[in-house]
C-alpha cells in the first residue's frame, strides 16, 4: 500500500520546513507536482425525470437521505512486556501471547479502528528477550496483536530505545511486516515527519484518521546526533504543525497518543494538562490517548478543538498487560482501560468525536497473566483466580478515578468494512 501522493506532498513539504530551521539539515531535490485526491461525499440527484402526469414514482435509491457515517475507536493502554509476561508466554518453540489477550478479543475485533500502545521495543534478531529496565520484547507480540485485531499502534515511549536503533527498525519492520500501522518512531526523517494514517468507508465516503505519537524523553538514554528525528519527543509547536499538515493533506480526524505523567499517580501532570490544552487551544487534534503513569485516569472534554467544539483526552489508560500490582507498584497498576471514541460524520459535514466511553481491564497474574473486563471478571470470577472480594476493590478503584464518566459495558459493533492502514513515508 503507498500513501496518497497529495499526503505524501504534504508531509514531505513538512519536513522541508523544518530541516531548513536545522543546522544539520541536508539539500533535497524538488518533489515535483502531485495532486489532490477528491474526498466528496456522494449526493442525491436533483435532476430526476418526473414521469408522465398522474404518474406514482418510486422513490429512486439516491432520493434517499444520507445518513450520517458512524464508527468506533478503541484506545488501549500501555504493553508493558516484563519478563514474567513473557514467561507465560513461553511455549516449546516460542511465544504464544494470544491466551494472555483473550479476553479482549470481542472489544478489540467490534472496534472500527483499534489502536494500541506498544511501550516496549523488541529484541533485535541475534539478541535474548529482556524486560525491566532495559526491555527488548519478544517477536510473537506483534502477530499477536494482529491476530486478535489491533490496526495499529503508537510507538513513542521512555523505553523507544532501550534497545537501540536496532531495536528501534526491528519493531517497525515487525509491524509493517503484520500489516499494523505504527507512529511515534521512525526509520527516516521523513517517516518521523509522517503520521500513520487509517482511511475507513463509511455511508459512501472516505474518512482519514491521522494518529500521532509523543513521549516525554528516554529514561536518560541519547539519540545519536544524526537521528534525533528516531523519536518524536513532546513538542507543541511541532506536533501542532504535524496535525495542520495532516489535516491540509485531507485528514477528518486526528488522534495523539501522549505518554507523559507521573507513573502511579492517579492525578494528570501538570505538563499533561498544559500540553493537551495547548493542541485543543490549535483546534486541530480531536482526541488524546494518554499513557504511561500506569494507571486510569480521568477523561475530560476540553474548551477548543476542531470548530471549537470541544477536544476530548483519556489522559491515562493504565495497564493493558504487565507485571505490575500492589506487590511492587501500586494496586491500581493491575487496572487500565479500553476507552471507545465515538464518531459522527454528518452528511456533507466534518467528523466530530462526540463522546468517550470507559471499560475498565485488570490483568489476573495468577491464571498465567490472563487479561479480562473487569465487569465479565465479576459476571464469571470462576474464569479466574481473583476472589469477588478483590474484583469488587478492583472495580471500585477505577470507578474512583472516572467519576460521572460514561461507562461502557458492551463491546462495540463493526460498522463497516475493515479500516486501510496507509504506508507511512520513508
Amino acid at each position: 500500500m503507498r500513501m496518497h501522493r497529495s499526503v505524501a506532498y504534504a508531509f514531505a513539504t513538512l519536513v522541508l520546513a523544518l530541516a531548513a530551521t536545522s543546522s544539520c539539515a541536508s539539500e533535497t531535490q524538488p518533489l515535483g507536482d502531485y495532486s489532490w485526491v477528491s474526498r466528496s461525499t456522494s449526493s442525491p440527484q436533483n435532476d430526476q425525470e418526473m414521469g408522465s402526469p398522474g404518474e406514482v414514482r418510486k422513490p429512486a435509491e439516491d432520493d434517499q437521505p444520507e445518513r450520517p457515517a458512524v464508527f468506533t475507536i478503541l484506545g488501549g493502554g500501555d504493553l508493558l512486556l516484563h519478563r514474567s509476561v513473557n514467561n507465560a508466554a513461553a511455549t516449546a518453540d516460542g511465544y504464544n501471547y494470544s491466551p494472555l489477550l483473550t479476553g479482549l478479543d470481542a472489544w478489540v475485533q467490534g472496534a472500527d479502528l483499534a489502536l494500541c500502545h506498544l511501550e516496549v521495543p523488541l529484541a533485535p534478531e541475534g539478541v535474548a528477550p529482556s524486560g525491566y529496565p532495559l526491555f527488548g520484547a519478544p517477536a510473537q507480540i506483534i502477530p499477536a496483536l494482529a491476530e486478535q485485531g489491533w490496526n495499529g499502534c503508537s510507538t513513542a515511549s521512555n523505553h523507544s530505545i532501550d534497545r537501540g536503533l536496532s531495536g528501534l527498525t526491528a519493531t517497525l519492520d515487525a509491524l509493517d511486516a503484520a500489516g499494523l500501522g505504527h507512529v511515534g518512531t521512525a526509520r527516516t526523517q521523513v517517516e518521523a515527519e509522517a503520521p500513520q494514517l487509517y482511511e475507513l468507508e463509511r455511508e459512501g465516503r472516505t474518512i482519514t484518521v491521522a494518529h500521532l505519537s509523543i513521549t516525554y524523553g528516554l529514561n536518560g538514554l541519547v539519540l545519536p546526533a544524526d537521528t534525533q528525528w528516531a523519536v518524536n519527543l513532546i513538542d507543541v509547536t511541532a506536533t501542532i504543525a504535524r496535525a495542520t499538515a495532516a489535516r491540509e493533506a485531507g485528514a477528518d480526524l486526528v488522534v495523539v497518543s501522549l505518554h507523559d505523567g507521573i507513573e502511579y499517580r492517579a492525578e494528570p501532570s501538570s505538563p499533561q494538562i498544559a500540553t493537551a490544552q495547548a493542541l485543543a487551544d490549535a483546534g486541530v487534534v480531536d482526541l488524546i490517548f494518554g499513557h504511561h503513569a500506569h494507571v486510569p485516569q480521568r477523561i475530560e472534554l476540553l474548551p477548543g478543538g476542531p470548530g471549537d467544539k470541544g477536544m476530548w483526552v483519556a489522559y491515562g489508560m493504565g495497564n493493558l498487560i504487565s507485571s505490575q500490582g500492589a506487590h511492587c507498584c501500586a494496586p491500581e497498576t493491575s487496572n487500565g482501560l479500553l476507552i471507545t471514541a465515538t464518531v459522527v460524520a454528518e452528511p456533507g459535514g466534518p467528523a466530530r468525536v462526540t463522546g468517550l466511553e470507559w471499560t475498565g481491564i485488570t490483568v489476573d497474574r495468577t491464571a498465567g497473566y490472563l487479561v479480562r473486563v473487569i465487569g465479565e471478571a465479576i459476571a464469571n470470577p470462576a474464569g479466574g483466580t481473583l476472589s469477588p472480594a478483590e474484583l469488587a476493590n478492583r472495580d471500585a478503584r477505577v470507578r474512583a478515578v472516572l467519576g460521572e464518566a460514561k461507562e461502557r459495558t458492551t463491546p462495540p459493533t463493526p460498522t463497516g468494512p475493515t479500516p486501510k492502514s496507509l504506508t507511512r513515508l520513508q
